[in-house]
C-alpha cells in the first residue's frame, strides 16, 4: 500500500514511537498524581517533552507548553480563553473547521463578529484584507500557518507585523506545519501556537498542544483535577496546570517525545527538503496531464508537501476510490474540513478535491506510481 494521506495523519512513523508508547504503558503512572516511582517517571517524561517542544518552536517558557489531545482542542482553548463577549476576530477563508467552528460559536453564543480574509485564484491570502478588516473591536487574528488543501504557507511575519501594529493577538493553527517546516515563535511573532502530534510531528494520535508566549493570559476552557491545590474551588492559575485539567495522555506524550528525538536527530531541514523534493516530483508529473487540474501556488519557495487535484468530469471521491481499489494508493478526497477555501476555489461543485500528502517515509518509486495511476485514470 502506498500511503499518501499524511496531512490527515502520519501512519508510517519512526519505530521508536510505538516502542516508547508500549514502554510507557508498562512503566508509567499518572503524571503529577503522586510521589512514587511510576508517577514520577510519568512526570519526568511529560516535562522533558515540554522542553523538547519549547526548543523546537522557540517557546521561551517550557511551562507555557500545554498538552491537549489534538490541535482542535488546542484551538478551542486558545479561542475561548483569549476572547471576551463581543470581540471581533480577523481570520481567513483558508481555515480548517478546527478554527472556523470555535469562531462561529463565539459569534453565535457570545455576540462576537468575524472578518474573513479572501484568497486569490491560487488559494493565497490577500494580505491587504488583514489590515482592512480590523475594527475597534478586533481582539485577535486567528489563522492557519499552511492550508491543508493547497499546501500554501501563510506569511506569518507579514501577518504578525499587522497584528502587532494594532495590539492584536496572533493565534496560529500549525497543524500542517509543526514538524514539517521550521517554526520560530519569536521570529514569526506568534502569541499562541496550536499544534497536533499525529501529523508532521509523527507522534501518536491523541496528542497535541499549544505554546503560549510569556505575558499572554488564557482563561481555562475546562476545569477539574490538577493534582495540585486540590482544596481550591478554582483551577490553578499557573501554566501549564491552568489549561490541563484531567489526566494527560502520558503514554501518547512518551511516543511524541520519541518522535521529537527522531526529528532532532534526523534534522528538520533534511526532513522538509526530502518531502519538498517528493512533492515537486509529484507535481511535475501530474500538472501537464490532460484533464487534470492542480490547486495551489507551486511557485513559492516554501510550501507543505501537498498536491491537490481533480480529474475533469469525475467526483473526487470516485477518483480516490479508484486509486485505492485499483492501485492501493491511499489519498484523501472531499472537503478536507476546509469549506470556505473549497468554495473560493470552486471545488465545492466538484465534490472537493483529491489530496496527495507526502511524508519523509515515502519514496520516489511510490510517487512515480501515483503519477502513473493519475495518468491512466485521466486517459480513461
Amino acid at each position: 500500500m502506498i500511503y499518501l494521506d499524511n496531512a490527515a495523519t502520519t501512519m508510517k512513523k519512526p519505530p521508536q514511537v510505538a516502542q516508547a508508547v508500549v514502554r510507557a504503558m508498562n512503566s508509567m503512572g499518572n503524571a503529577s498524581r503522586g510521589a512514587h516511582r511510576e508517577a514520577l517517571t510519568a512526570s519526568r517524561v511529560v516535562y522533558d517533552t515540554r522542553v523538547k517542544l519549547a526548543q523546537l518552536f522557540n517557546c521561551r517558557r517550557p511551562d507555557h507548553v500545554v498538552f491537549t489531545c489534538n490541535s482542535t482542542e488546542a484551538l478551542n482553548i486558545a479561542i475561548a480563553g483569549a476572547l471576551d463577549p463581543g470581540d471581533h476576530v480577523v481570520t481567513t477563508v483558508l481555515e480548517h473547521n478546527s478554527v472556523l467552528r470555535p469562531l462561529y460559536r463565539h459569534e453565535a453564543e457570545r455576540g462576537g463578529a468575524l472578518g474573513f480574509v479572501r484568497c486569490d485564484a491560487l488559494g493565497r491570502p490577500i494580505y491587504e484584507d488583514f489590515e482592512a478588516l480590523i475594527t475597534p473591536r478586533t481582539r485577535a487574528i486567528v489563522c492557519t500557518h499552511a492550508s491543508n488543501l493547497t499546501g500554501n504557507i501563510v506569511d506569518l511575519r507579514r501577518v504578525s507585523r499587522i497584528a502587532k501594529a494594532h495590539g492584536l493577538l496572533l493565534i496560529v493553527d500549525a497543524s500542517q506545519t509543526a514538524g514539517a517546516v521550521p517554526i520560530d515563535m519569536e521570529e514569526l511573532g506568534v502569541d499562541v501556537l496550536c499544534f497536533t502530534g499525529h501529523k508532521g510531528l509523527m507522534g501518536p494520535q491523541g496528542t497535541g498542544g499549544l505554546c503560549i508566549r510569556e505575558g499572554v493570559e488564557l482563561r481555562p476552557w475546562k476545569v477539574g483535577g490538577s493534582g495540585v491545590q486540590s482544596y481550591s474551588r478554582t483551577q490553578p492559575a499557573e501554566y501549564p496546570t491552568r489549561l490541563e485539567a484531567g489526566t494527560l495522555n502520558s503514554h501518547g506524550i512518551a511516543g511524541l517525545s520519541a518522535a521529537l528525538d527522531y526529528i532532532r536527530e534526523t534534522g528538520l531541514d533534511r526532513i522538509a527538503a526530502g518531502e519538498s523534493s517528493l512533492m515537486r516530483r509529484l507535481y511535475e508529473g501530474v500538472r501537464d496531464i490532460p484533464g487534470v487540474t492542480v490547486y495551489g501556488d507551486f511557485t513559492a519557495a516554501e510550501r507543505t508537501a501537498i498536491v491537490a487535484l481533480n480529474l475533469d468530469g469525475y467526483d473526487s471521491a470516485a477518483v480516490a476510490d479508484e486509486l485505492s481499489e485499483r492501485y492501493d494508493i491511499a489519498v484523501r478526497p472531499g472537503a478536507h474540513c476546509a469549506p470556505l477555501l473549497h468554495k473560493a476555489l470552486g471545488t465545492d461543485l466538484l465534490g472537493g478535491a483529491v489530496r496527495f500528502s507526502i511524508s519523509c517515509f515515502n519514496t520516489e518509486e511510490e510517487i512515480d506510481a501515483a503519477v502513473r495511476a493519475v495518468r491512466e485514470l485521466a486517459e480513461e
